[in-house]
């Protein structure tokens, strides 16, 4: 059964469309032996495979599978110990490396992070066999040609030849040359007969060279001679080519045996590289036909969008839409002949088989395809001559089959059913055989042009009509599949086109029943309907990509604004850094300073450290100044309400100033620069607000009051920056009129402790120092008096 199905609905055809993809023998052969799988995970198998090669297909355009050869055969009679001759050594060779090609190339995908399952793991099972392909091509060349390569004793013998063959052909060449000579020869060449070198001479000197005739031409008047001067050199130079032959035939019995001896290893590379094939050549089929991967539901529940036939060429087909087995289980399409019935259930049938064989479908991706364990079509009239069998009876033999075996796993495809006899038994049996289908759960399609099974549908749970549009203005089917529409008559409507006059179509119509012309408004409103929904929905469609449309081009807009701020901030960080590598060597240069000036003069007077200080703190970068500042603007708070001396911004004039006064309830009197004028509050923006001068006695500036510690807490610190620490306290607490101050180091090393005291005993602001009490911190404190 399930070979005359693959036959009505063209499987084989599209099979040829497969088979010229396979670039081997190999592949073609498994393209030739495909066939319908039923065992859903086998499927899913089968897709997976097919689905990673579409992706590489799609990414690299290209595969190295070139060179490919059948080898069972030879590897066979290697492993009993036969001998191949050159060719078939050639064709392990070209397999040998192929699969090592095939086998870098998925290597370099995967280095480059392309996701790859399948193919790592079929080339793992290989044993790259390279030291067996160098082997033959070091041996034999790619004509099929032994090369003196392959033994050194090969390579002595054809030197031989040639210094023999020298030889006796530069013995005859002077006979050629001789004016005497020319005179005896037909021919001044030399020439070979039963592979001895030998001269054409005239039959009347046949005796002045004595030697051997080998021949003679058609005439008989030239002899071929082989000389008595070149017998000797002959004979060396026959056994030498014996010698050679031997050699030849000993070195392709050595690799024949290498061969026998991977038989295993060779068979693996045969059956895998196969595979390969088979999995590009339909990847490739895919590509060809704009396919994508179905998905696959076990429960038979079929979703094609946009599916196309694809023996019927892009620019004659039609896209069509077809789903079952959820809501319903049956679809009934209904309408006149030629307008594409038959065509929908074969397109339905063909893409239920290409991805149950592991194909792609050529559908929309999304697109969902069932699996089956029986597939039945009854299309087309097949009947048989020999037979005598009629239409209806043909239909009806093949009917019986089906029904005979048909299971709620099945999909049955049913073309014109009950058609070839009386409308209304032919129609009373097709919805007998429907209704029997469907209680066996069977998911089924019907085609009819039977108006009796337009309403078979509408009081049967799970079952649809569908219909193929009809274009009335044009004449012509427009091939579209319209589910829940059933086929309207289109009879009267084409012979008013045609220019039938109306009288006669009106009294057409007094004949028709009232059930019929119920159904055919029924029918009209439901076209009316549709076509308005897909208006609404065509809308709705183009609004929707337009709206998809502006948010990429927003969310492109909002990448190219971060990547430009990430560019600034980049630029601000790398100018930041500059400046403070700049700042950075400027300090060094002024603490080197420092030392000197303490080292060489102690005592320098206090404003010259003071001066140097100042300069160190002017080398703070001015973007970390800008930076402060701005934080400082940052802080500023607003407030409930504005007194006098309070620094404010007259918005309108965009100038600063400060109240002088308040002027009313809302208004305040401002002075700007020399100016003072009367503004509205709404117009004022508060910027700060004076703090309170403290005064307080002269003596107490240069007291404990002026912010500087008695302690210096050194611990933790790095010894570069303590040292520099050090220094600017001790200039601090000069200037602050500390007379003595602690320094804490901490106990530690020792090595902070120690640079410590020695700055402290070179300082010029130092009188005297000493380790801490018990009380003040030990040897972890040192206590030095100031002058």
């Amino acid at each position: 059964m399930l070979e005359r199905v693959c036959r009505v609905l063209e499987y084989d055809k599209m099979k040829e469309q497969l088979l010229q993809h396979a670039g081997s023998s190999l592949g073609k052969k498994k393209v030739k032996a495909m066939t319908p799988l039923f065992d859903i995970e086998r499927i899913r198998v089968e897709q997976a495979r097919t689905a990673e090669a579409a992706k590489i297909v799609r990414l690299k355009g290209n595969v190295p599978l070139g060179g490919l050869k059948d080898i069972r055969a030879s590897i066979k009679r290697a492993e009993i110990g036969a001998q191949l001759n050159e060719r078939e050594l050639l064709d392990v060779a070209s397999t040998i490396y192929v699969s090592r090609r095939f086998r870098s190339f998925v290597e370099g995908m995967v280095e480059d992070e392309i996701e790859l399952s399948i193919l790592p793991e079929l080339i793992a099972t290989m044993t790259p066999l390279t030291d067996l392909e160098q082997e033959i091509k070091q041996a034999i060349d790619e004509n099929g040609h032994v090369m003196d390569s392959a033994s050194q004793e090969l390579r002595q013998i054809r030197q031989q030849i040639r210094s023999l063959e020298s030889s006796v052909r530069s013995k005859l060449e002077n006979t050629t040359r001789s004016a005497n000579g020319r005179k005896m020869l037909s021919d001044a060449i030399i020439t070979i007969r039963n592979d001895r070198y030998v001269l054409p001479v005239k039959a009347e000197y046949r005796g002045h060279f004595g030697g051997i005739v080998h021949d003679q031409s058609a005439s008989g008047q030239t002899l071929f001679i082989e000389p008595e001067f070149a017998v000797t050199t002959n004979n060396q130079l026959r056994e030498e080519k014996a010698r050679e032959e031997t050699e030849i035939q000993r070195i392709l019995f050595a690799l024949s045996n290498q061969v026998g001896e991977y038989t295993a290893d060779l068979e693996i590379i045969v059956e895998v590289m196969t595979e390969v094939d088979f999995m590009f050549a339909k990847a490739f089929y895919g590509a060809s036909i704009k396919a994508s991967e179905p998905k696959l539901d076990g429960d038979g529940q079929i979703d094609f969008r946009k599916a196309r036939h694809p023996l019927i060429p892009d620019d004659e087909i039609v896209p069509i839409d077809v789903s079952l087995g959820n809501d319903f289980t049956s679809l009934v399409i209904t309408g006149p002949n030629t307008g594409g019935k038959t065509v929908t259930l074969k397109t339905v049938g063909m893409l239920t088989l290409m991805a149950q064989s592991g194909l792609h479908i050529p559908a929309q991706e999304g697109s969902v395809a069932g699996v089956y364990q029986q597939i039945f079509a009854d299309i087309g009239d097949e009947q048989s001559i020999e037979q005598s069998l009629s239409t209806f009876s043909s239909h009806m033999t093949n009917i019986v089959s089906i029904m005979d075996q048909v299971n709620h796993e099945s999909l049955v495809l049913f073309d014109e059913l009950g058609a070839g006899t009386d409308p209304t038994e032919g129609a009373a049996l097709g919805i007998a055989i429907l209704d029997r289908v469907k209680a066996i759960g069977a998911k089924v399609i019907a085609t009819t042009h039977y108006s009796e099974l337009k309403g078979y549908a509408y009081n049967r749970d799970g079952v649809v009509n569908a219909s193929v549009e009809f274009d009335v203005e044009t004449l012509r089917p427009t091939y579209r599949l319209l589910i829940g529409v059933p086929g309207r008559s289109n009879a009267f409507a084409i012979s008013r086109r045609l220019g039938l006059s109306d009288d006669i179509i009106d009294e057409a119509g007094l004949h028709v029943t009232a059930d019929s012309n119920k159904m055919e408004k029924m029918i009209s409103s439901l076209e009316d309907s549709r076509k308005a929904a897909e208006i609404d929905y065509d809308q709705a469609d183009a609004l929707l990509k337009e709206a998809e449309a502006m948010h990429e081009e927003l969310r492109l807009e909002l990448e190219k604004i971060e990547r430009e701020k990430e560019r600034i901030y980049e630029k601000a960080e790398e100018k930041a850094n500059k400046a403070v590598e700049k700042a950075k060597e400027e300090a060094e240069f002024i603490i080197a300073e420092l030392r000197e000036m303490q080292a060489n003069a102690p005592s320098i007077k206090d404003h010259k450290l003071i001066d140097a200080k100042k300069r160190l703190e002017e080398t703070e970068p001015a973007i970390a100044k800008k930076k402060t500042k701005q934080t400082a603007v940052k802080k500023k708070k607003t407030v409930d309400k504005l007194l006098p001396g309070d620094e404010v911004k007259v918005l309108s004039l965009n100038q600063k100033g400060y109240i002088a006064e308040p002027a009313g309830n809302s208004d305040f009197m401002v002075q700007l620069g020399m100016m003072k004028m009367k503004v509205k509050k709404d117009d004022l923006l508060y910027i700060d607000r004076p703090k309170p001068v403290e005064t307080k006695p002269l003596a107490a500036v240069r007291g404990r009051d002026a912010h500087v510690k008695t302690e210096l807490d050194l611990r933790g610190e790095r010894y570069e920056s303590a040292m520099m620490d050090v220094e600017k306290y001790l200039d601090d607490a000069v200037l602050a009129g500390y007379h003595q101050v602690s320094i804490i180091h901490g106990k530690g090393t020792g090595a902070l402790r120690k640079g410590v005291q020695e700055l402290l005993e070179r300082h010029p602001n130092v009188k005297s120092t000493r380790m801490g009490t018990q009380g003040e911190g030990g040897n972890g404190v040192t206590i030095a008096l100031l002058q």
